[in-house]
């Protein structure tokens, strides 16, 4: 099976009030795009297709050459910006997923399901579900079989309180996370047939509407549950970017613990994406990893550090200092409030 992955890249997010597009903004020491795009990258058998917008250059200047562009001249909803990508990946590849540039807890590995599930099954499309609150303004996976059978709609909290059944509808807790794997040729076939809908901003193409198309031809559609609901967090302001933010923190720091690393207090520790700590090191409180740093075993970190982008052997004692663009030997013992940026300040705060 060829696997090619769509992310929409192309909203600019004016709910976030910056100067910047939103999914340029970071997270655990990276843009969320870039988070979006690696998971992407480890599941594709093409480079994703980023869909920008109109004269956008941002996620050019990150992504570079790395990844296929296409253009989305008119913020005309998510249907419209998947169908923007048609012209590169018709006949070439067998499934497409569609996802967001600003999910940056997606996982590679929900990716690979909903590959592998569309391929199993033949489905039409399989969409990424999560379990969550009543209270949820994510649109609600109608099955039948009384809830536990093939998916028959996705039905929008707006569209449910017109319905007559709108205290039933509004109590399934399972939620669509707005992810989808979808059959290629199916897609394409299928996608010019999405209904106009009217939002706040004008006519848009809702991608979920492609979930009643299938249903309505007797196709199959699947839905797949993450046991993980942090992956579908997605960050429009500035509150949610906090949240998403201490989500990942959250992630990173159990996966260190898991990995014979001792956290003191994870509540209070921020370790970045490409860092990397060996066994039995124990970080104290206020650690700040950032960047490409390594830490090597038997270490003590903090309290209160900052380490960026630095190199650190076994068995150091590292307290109350900055670190940073140099490399630690091995037992080495560091001044407290000491400020090491070259190999002259490293050498001015060593204990001998």
């Amino acid at each position: 099976m060829t696997l090619a992955v769509v992310i929409l890249a192309a909203g600019q997010g004016t709910r976030m009030l910056s100067k910047k597009q939103k999914i340029l903004h970071a997270v655990g020491g990276k843009p969320m795009v870039q988070h979006a795009f690696d998971a992407a990258t480890a599941v594709a058998s093409i480079p994703p297709v980023m869909v920008v917008g109109n004269g956008e250059a941002g996620v050019r200047g990150l992504l570079g050459e790395q990844a296929t562009y296409v253009t989305q001249a008119e913020q005309l909803g998510t249907g419209h910006a998947t169908k923007m990508a048609a012209p590169v990946l018709q006949s070439n590849v067998d499934q497409v997923i569609v996802t967001y540039g600003d999910m940056p807890l997606l996982r590679s590995e929900t990716l690979e399901r909903l590959s592998d599930k569309q391929a199993k099954t033949n489905a039409s499309v399989v969409l990424l579900s999560v379990m969550g609150d009543i209270e949820s303004s994510f649109g609600r996976v109608v099955r039948d079989q009384h809830g536990h059978g093939d998916v028959l709609e996705i039905v929008e909290v707006a569209e449910a309180r017109q319905r007559p059944n709108t205290a039933e509808l509004l109590a399934i807790r399972e939620l669509n996370a707005g992810v989808y794997c979808f059959d290629a040729d199916w897609l394409w076939q299928n996608i010019d047939t999405l209904p106009v809908r009217q939002a706040r901003s004008g006519q848009e193409f809702y991608l979920t509407d492609m979930v009643e198309i299938a249903v309505a031809q007797g196709r199959l559609v699947e839905a797949i549950a993450t046991d993980d609901p942090d992956e579908c967090l997605g960050a429009g302001t500035r509150r949610e970017l906090a949240v998403v933010e201490k989500a990942f923190r959250r992630r990173a720091n159990l996966r260190w613990l898991d990995r014979g690393v001792t956290i003191i207090d994870p509540d209070f520790t921020y370790i970045d994406q490409d860092v990397v700590i060996g066994r039995d090191t124990i970080i104290w409180p206020n650690a700040y990893l950032q960047g490409k740093t390594s830490i090597g075993e038997d270490c003590k970190i903090g309290p209160n550090v900052v380490i960026r982008d630095a190199q650190i052997g076994d068995g150091c004692h590292i307290e109350q200092s900055v670190v940073e663009n140099v490399t630690v030997a091995n037992e080495t013992r560091l001044r407290p409030f000491s400020v090491v940026t070259n190999e002259l300040s490293l050498l001015d705060a060593r204990v001998y």
